[in-house]
């Protein structure tokens, strides 16, 4: 085992490859320690989910008779419904996610 340990300590090669791996195995201890303190960090900011300040009591929202809703789309505060019309065109209903109420629609018709 001397020998060998030897033949190590002896070879000036050797002598830098052993810094670089001292050198990486540092930065590798330094680099996990700084991910663990960005999640903690980033976990703590975020506090609980926010309660809503504004409620509504249950609100209808008419669609035309035959009417099907094909997609509905949410921003931050409003709803889009994409409804497909029995007539074969199309309507897109804005709700208000704040109070339920219908903001208005915008009636899509085929170009001739």
């Amino acid at each position: 085992m001397t020998t060998i340990w030897r033949f190590w300590s002896g070879c000036k090669g050797m002598r830098g490859l052993k810094v670089l791996v001292v050198v990486m195995g540092i930065m590798l201890v330094v680099g996990f320690a700084v991910l663990v303190a960005a999640v903690i960090g980033k976990t703590s900011r975020s506090g609980s989910m926010p309660t809503p300040t504004r409620t509504f009591a249950n609100t209808a929202i008419d669609i035309p008779h035959g009417a099907r809703v094909e997609a509905m789309t949410i921003a931050v505060d409003r709803l889009v419904l994409a409804l497909a019309l029995p007539q074969g065109d199309r309507q897109l209903v804005i709700i208000d996610l704040g109070s339920g109420v219908r903001v208005g629609t915008i009636d899509l018709h085929h170009s001739p």
